[in-house]
């Protein structure tokens, strides 16, 4: 029986799409960068931010990562982090698992600041009290090494926990630590990734996540 239920932020629980989009356009052009030139950017959406910006200064051939980390964090920190929604049947799902006496964690790549405030924007803060994301400076950047604390500093068991996400860094993760996956397709990854990432299961809508679970 499924105990503790960790939930990926960005594409799973918020579409937070808009926001980081801008961010990484905003970055760009102020480190000089034509953002057309990029593309689309919705890949980067997901991963570790600081993977997601050297992919995209790669483009460019610039090695200013941390220049484009701070650049990318000054907008993000005051606009871009409100530029988001929850996914429609998310509050419902939460509520469905916290009434079947499921414990609920965020477990986000996005730095655990940043993901406590937008909890907190979203309102869903009732159903999600315990949020873990990356720390300042790098710590637990790697989302395998966050769900192992996850594990450590709650007590989870891995055969009773899964982890629900788009991405294939959700999947890869939870396969690291022993953990089910339930990969999502509203959100950035798509069915083609998750399948090839190897998810355990893979859902349409908020409503088959409870039904799983």
């Amino acid at each position: 029986m499924t105990q503790a239920v960790l939930l990926d932020l960005d594409g799973t629980l918020s579409d937070s799409r808009p926001g980081i989009e801008a961010c990484f356009r905003y970055m760009l052009e102020q480190l000089g960068h034509d953002p057309a030139v990029a593309g689309d950017v919705t890949w980067a959406v997901g991963p570790p931010i600081a993977v997601s910006v050297r992919r995209l200064l790669e483009v460019y051939h610039d090695d200013r990562v941390d220049l484009g980390l701070s650049t990318y964090r000054a907008r993000y920190t005051t606009t871009g982090l409100f530029e988001c929604s929850v996914f429609p049947g998310i509050s419902e799902m939460l509520a469905a698992l916290t009434e079947g006496g499921r414990t609920l964690c965020v477990a986000t790549s996005k730095r655990r600041d940043f993901a406590e405030r937008v909890i907190d924007y979203l309102g869903l803060r009732r159903y999600l009290p315990k949020v873990y994301g990356a720390l300042p400076g790098g710590g637990l950047d790697d989302k395998k090494d966050l769900l192992a604390e996850i594990l450590r500093a709650e007590g989870f068991l891995a055969s009773t926990t899964v982890m629900i996400g788009d991405r294939l860094h959700d999947v890869h993760a939870a396969q690291a630590n022993a953990i089910r996956s339930i990969g999502v397709l509203w959100g950035y990854g798509g069915l083609v990734e998750l399948r090839e990432a190897g998810a355990d299961a893979i859902v349409a809508t908020p409503a088959e996540v409870v039904e799983l679970v």
